[in-house]
C-alpha cells in the first residue's frame, strides 16, 4: 500500500481534560465517538476509554457505504466515491470504523473497500 497521503497531525488537547460537566452524547454516525473509542481531536470534549490518532485511508472500490453498524443489512449512513479520502480509526479484517474528520460523519465500511495507509 503505497502513495496514500501522511495522515493529518492531530496533537494532544492544550491544558487539563476533566469532567466538567454534562455532556450530550451525540448521535450514532455523526461524530467519531464510540463508548470504548473516540477521534483524539475529541479528547478535550468527550471521555472515552481510548483516543486514537487516525491513519489516512483512501476508498479504493466505485462507490463505498459508510454503515452505522459492522454488518451488511445495517443503515447506510453516508457514501463515499472512489478515490475518496477518510480517516480509519479501528481496521478490522472485514470492518473498519472510519470518519471524514473529527466532525464526522463516522461509520462502518468494509475493509475490502479501503486502502489504509501503513506506518
Amino acid at each position: 500500500m503505497t502513495g496514500l497521503p501522511t495522515q493529518t497531525a492531530y496533537g494532544l488537547p492544550a491544558g487539563p481534560i476533566g469532567l466538567t460537566g454534562p455532556v450530550d452524547r451525540p448521535e450514532a454516525g455523526t461524530i467519531p465517538l464510540r463508548g470504548d473509542l473516540a477521534h483524539i481531536a475529541l479528547a478535550g470534549t468527550y471521555l472515552a476509554a481510548h483516543y486514537v490518532i487516525p491513519k489516512t485511508a483512501r476508498v479504493t472500490s466505485d462507490r463505498a457505504e459508510m454503515l452505522l453498524q459492522p454488518q451488511a443489512d445495517a443503515q447506510v449512513n453516508d457514501s463515499f466515491d472512489s478515490g475518496s479520502m477518510l480517516e480509519a480509526l479501528d481496521v478490522g479484517r472485514d470492518w473498519t470504523w472510519c470518519c471524514a474528520g473529527p466532525d464526522g460523519p463516522s461509520g462502518y465500511i468494509r475493509s475490502d473497500l479501503l486502502e489504509i495507509a501503513q506506518d
